[in-house]
Parts: structure tokens; C-alpha cells; sequence
């Protein structure tokens, strides 16, 4: 892949630059604080650049992750499961796991700059807000693995939703969403999951059905993985929108059926 490739080739500094650079520059091991003195790299691989996208999305997820992991004082077993099973969907390889692991335990450090990599992740992914919803969607995911989201792991959660431009009333809309996804493929009763369905949907159960369907193909637009890698989101992530697809659409065909 080709901004894997400028990872391990060592031009990812001149790429980046600024807190991502040094993360990623300290999970492979070398530290890249150059910034874009490159002129060649600057015109080819500017802000909004494909290829820096994907390598600000990669370092700022798994980063991240490890940030909001540690944010309740302690990493539980849940949550490095649920960082293993977002690698495990992306079929890294030995050499990527590694990075994505260090970049992890990066996170978890107390001198860890989120709101610069927040910062500069904002910038770099250039106004694409539904790459925005993706890294939110992974990043609360880790928060929700244990089951429970105290409160001061949801304050985090709303100062990271919030950096990223994301209003307290749409964020807390994702994080329903999240739950009603969680529950909705957990073993619950078929009432349970019908409610989980009307959750994962974002809607509820006295919407018309014409605002349904709408709501239905909103929420497949956002995270239809051929879109979103086109807009940046690394190659690898597709399993994982894919997989997101997958369960709207059979809450869709459960909520449609009960509406007859």
C-alpha cells in the first residue's frame, strides 16, 4: 500500500510533520520532526492528499484508542481486545501490527498531546466529515468495550467530538447509535432487538416511514467503505465500514418487516 510504503521508506516526517509525525515517528521507531521541507513531497503530498490522509487516519486512530483507553486510569482487558479486533478486521501484518500497538501504548502515555493531534488530524483530513464520524465511531467503541462509559470517560469522548467540530447533540446521537449497534448484534430478546434496531438507525419507532428510508440511506452514504476510501480512510479500514453497512442494513430489513 502505497501510504504504507512512505511509512517505512522514511518520508512520512517530511510528509506530516507536527504531533502525528512524531507519533508515528515514535511508534517505527525513528523520529521525523522536519516537517515538510521537502518541496517535492509538499507539492505531491499536501494537505488533502490521499496518501497523507490515510497515514494521519491510521496514526490518530490507533493513537487515540490508547488515549481514551487509559482515560478511567486503567486499561482493561476489553478494551485491548476491542484494539486487537479493529487490527484483526484490518489484516495487518506483522510489521503494521507492531506500529498500530505501539501507537496504542503512545496514547496511553501521560504526556500524550491529544489536542494537538486532534489539531492537526482535523486539518490533514480536511473537512471530510464523515471520515470525522468514522474515527469517532472506533475511538467510542474502545470506551463502550467494557460495557460501561462513566462520566469521565464520556467528558473525554465530547472534548475529542468537540475538537473535531462535533456538536454534544450530535455526538451523543453517534454514541446511541454505537449502542443500539452493540446490542443489536449481542444475544437479546427479539423485542430488545428491535429496539436496538430503531437505535442503530438513529430514529424512533413513531418516525414516518418515508423519513426511515431517508435516515436508512443517510447513514449508508456515510459509510459506504468505497466512499470513504476514496476520501482517505486507509484501504485496510474497508472491512470494518463494510461490516458497519452490513448491520444498518439488517436493522433496516428488521424494522421494515415489523412495519409490514
Amino acid at each position: 500500500m502505497s501510504w504504507w510504503g512512505k511509512v517505512v521508506g522514511g518520508t512520512f516526517g517530511f510528509m506530516m510533520g507536527g504531533p502525528l509525525g512524531a507519533v508515528m515517528g515514535a511508534a517505527v521507531g525513528n523520529y521525523f520532526d522536519k516537517g515538510l521541507n521537502s518541496v517535492g513531497l509538499q507539492n505531491t503530498l499536501g494537505v488533502g492528499a490521499t496518501e497523507r490522509v490515510q497515514s494521519a487516519f491510521f496514526t490518530a486512530t490507533f493513537s487515540v484508542m490508547g488515549y481514551v483507553a487509559k482515560s478511567d486510569g486503567k486499561v482493561t482487558r476489553d478494551e485491548i481486545a476491542l484494539a486487537e479486533q479493529v487490527m484483526d478486521q484490518m489484516l495487518l501484518n506483522e510489521e503494521q501490527r507492531k506500529v498500530a500497538i505501539n501507537l496504542f501504548n503512545e496514547g496511553k502515555k501521560d504526556e500524550f498531546p491529544i489536542h494537538e493531534v486532534l489539531a492537526q488530524f482535523k486539518q490533514e483530513i480536511f473537512r471530510r466529515r464523515n471520515l470525522v464520524q468514522m474515527f469517532l465511531e472506533i475511538i467510542s467503541a474502545t470506551a463502550l468495550a467494557d460495557g460501561t462509559l462513566d462520566t469521565k470517560e464520556q467528558s473525554i469522548l465530547e472534548g475529542i467530538a468537540r475538537d473535531l467540530g462535533y456538536s454534544s447533540t450530535d455526538f451523543n446521537a453517534l454514541l446511541q447509535r454505537l449502542s443500539g449497534q452493540a446490542r443489536f448484534g449481542g444475544q437479546v430478546s427479539v423485542k430488545e432487538k428491535l429496539k436496538a434496531a430503531y437505535e442503530l438507525l438513529g430514529v424512533d419507532s413513531g418516525i414516518s416511514d418515508a423519513e426511515f428510508k431517508k435516515a436508512y440511506r443517510r447513514l449508508m452514504n456515510q459509510h459506504h467503505p468505497d466512499k470513504l476510501v476514496a476520501k482517505g480512510l486507509p484501504e485496510e479500514m474497508m472491512t470494518i465500514a463494510t461490516q458497519k453497512t452490513q448491520d444498518i442494513k439488517a436493522a433496516y430489513e428488521l424494522v421494515k418487516a415489523e412495519r409490514g
